[in-house]
């Protein structure tokens, strides 16, 4: 098991680094947002360890950066900051869990294996598609289908699809897109989620009488 540590303080990451390396794990060290971020999206890790007070990119935008990239493995934020607006703002942002400073290492080393056997419990069960209704998603050759006709779909339509999809009647707003689907420094006033989804939905509604993706005027869309 290989654990990204993302923290620009180097007594405390040879810290963590040295408890988990003790218990089997390989770890690997980045020292700003910047590369933490860069590290996420392109390194095979299987949890990372991210503080949020980091210097050129702030914790918080390193996670929901990864994660509206698709990005899902756990994530802990350990954290100087312990009051409940801190913890809510860092699970909000994409992290499966907080741990405040001072913390203990026992404590943080069984949250990390906490959070990995859930993570092989959920991965061992995963679908091999999606479907409502008519619509299916392959999610192994990233095809969909509707009414048994192939839809074509760009990437992001693709990902905002999806999300719909594991969202199914469920109400997801503009911003929850924004932040799940985009990426994290889109202007937040931007029509880019109505324009795609007017897209989406013309791909995949022409072909059935059966409308499934809809407007809540006020709150969001709907799948179902």
């Amino acid at each position: 098991m290989h654990i990204l540590i993302v923290e620009d303080d180097t007594k405390t990451a040879e810290f963590v680094a040295g408890a988990f390396r003790q218990a089997g794990y390989v770890t690997t060290r980045c020292c700003d947002g910047e590369e933490g971020l860069a590290a996420l999206l392109h390194g095979p890790y299987d949890a990372a360890i991210v503080d949020v007070m980091l210097p050129k990119l702030d914790g918080i935008a390193v996670i929901s950066a990864a994660r509206a990239a698709g990005k899902a493995l756990p994530i802990i934020i350990l954290s100087a900051r312990g009051n409940v607006d801190a913890k809510v703002k860092g699970l909000e942002s994409g992290a499966d869990d907080y741990l405040a400073k001072p913390f203990s290492l026992t404590e943080l080393l069984a949250r990390v294996q906490a959070l990995l056997r859930r993570t092989n419990r959920q991965e061992q069960s995963q679908p091999l598609e999606l479907r409502v209704d008519d619509l299916v998603m392959d999610l192994a050759t990233h095809k969909v289908y509707r009414a048994g006709h192939e839809v074509d779909l760009q990437p992001l339509e693709y990902q905002l699809l999806e999300y719909l999809m594991r969202n199914r009647g469920r109400i997801v707003s503009r911003n929850t897109i924004l932040e799940r689907v985009w990426d994290y420094n889109f202007d937040p006033h931007t029509n880019v989620v109505e324009s795609r989804m007017s897209r989406l939905r013309d791909k995949i509604d022409r072909i059935s009488e059966r409308k499934l993706i809809r407007t809540v005027r006020g709150f969001g869309y709907v799948l179902g």
